[in-house]
C-alpha cells in the first residue's frame, strides 16, 4: 500500500476539519461574523495543511526494514 493507516486517518481528519470550516462558514450568513470571518478560515487552512502532512508523512524504518 502507497499510505499506511495513520495516513488514512489523518487524511480523514484533514478533510474533516475543510468539511466543518466550510459548514460554519455557511451556517453563519452575517457577512462580518465572528465565526465565518475568523475561525472558519483558520479551521480550513488547518484542514489543508493536516491533508499535506498526510501525504507527506512516513514512518520512520526500523533497524530490521535497513
Amino acid at each position: 500500500m502507497v499510505f499506511s493507516r495513520r495516513n488514512y486517518h489523518m487524511l480523514l481528519i484533514g478533510v474533516a476539519l475543510v468539511v466543518v470550516g466550510f459548514a460554519i462558514m455557511a451556517i453563519e450568513h452575517e457577512l462580518d461574523g465572528f465565526w465565518s470571518r475568523n475561525v472558519a478560515p483558520i479551521i480550513i487552512v488547518a484542514g489543508y495543511l493536516e491533508v499535506i502532512w498526510a501525504i507527506l508523512w512516513r514512518p520512520r524504518a526500523s533497524k530490521r526494514d535497513q
